[in-house]
């Protein structure tokens, strides 16, 4: 994914996005990244911030099913932060 260029990556609908980095994010097995974004969503959201974060034994399909659960893809505020970690792990370099 590293081919692809800011420009070309920020003209993707956030879903998009969203599908391209947990793709990568699936084959890299790399929780930190669901982690760092569920942060991000949640700690806007005192309703999900109810001392989960962190506590999963979770395997990687589980968080991406805790991701759709928790955000039903609709992100309100929190989506050009959102973007911008989807677009700044695509561009990453492998782990």
């Amino acid at each position: 994914m590293t081919d692809a260029t800011l420009a070309e990556l920020d003209a993707l609908s956030t879903e998009e996005l969203r599908e391209r980095a947990f793709g990568l994010a699936r084959q890299r097995r790399d929780l930190k990244f669901f982690w760092d974004l569920f942060k991000h969503v949640t700690s806007s959201n005192d309703e999900t911030q109810d001392g989960w974060l962190g506590s999963l034994d979770a395997t990687v399909d589980d968080v991406v099913a805790l991701w759709r659960e928790v955000t039903d893809h609709t992100y309100g505020e929190s989506e050009p932060l959102v973007r911008a970690a989807f677009i700044d792990y695509l561009m990453s370099p492998s782990k």
